[in-house]
């Protein structure tokens, strides 16, 4: 991901840089525009972020990008979760990976896999985390109008 911070207001890049044209197919450069557009991207942007994710899958097995209400964030394939949700999981179960991957019902090399990442990029993932604990039922029942609260109730032995 580029960081992007703000110094009175403007977006201020903070990583280097730099160009390297491409070619790419008409129908392409369409689909890659009308995504830009869809996410408030340049052209650019749009294809910067996409090749970094792409090196990112290709350096990290069972990650993928998908969009979400909170941006574009890494998951675990063939899951629901995005490694920040696996990473959560991991701090409850005090980094016992084999514990996580028994809850999730998942081979370890998955949760490895969402430590590895979130080694690799420990900005975004507690970004993440700092986001999801800031978010309390009425700012999630904004989001999901449909949502109801409800606790867990302690079950009595009999």
């Amino acid at each position: 991901m580029l960081t992007i911070e703000t110094e009175k207001g403007f977006p201020v890049r903070t990583a280097r840089s730099t160009v390297i044209s491409m070619r790419l197919p008409a129908e392409s450069g369409k689909r890659l525009k009308r995504m830009a557009v869809r996410h408030g991207w340049t052209a650019s942007d749009a294809s910067a972020r996409l090749v970094e994710e792409g090196l990112r899958r290709s350096e990290f097995a069972f990650i993928d990008f998908r969009g979400s209400a909170a941006g574009r964030q890494a998951y675990v394939q063939g899951s629901s979760l995005a490694v920040w949700e696996v990473m959560l999981l991991v701090r409850n179960y005090k980094r016992d990976s084999q514990a996580v991957a028994r809850h999730l019902g998942w081979p370890l090399a998955k949760v490895q896999a969402a430590l590895n990442y979130a080694e690799a990029f420990p900005a975004e993932i507690d970004d993440a985390l700092a986001e999801n604990e800031k978010t309390d039922f009425a700012a999630l029942k904004r989001m999901l109008p449909l949502a109801t609260e409800f606790s867990a109730r302690k079950r009595v032995k009999r």
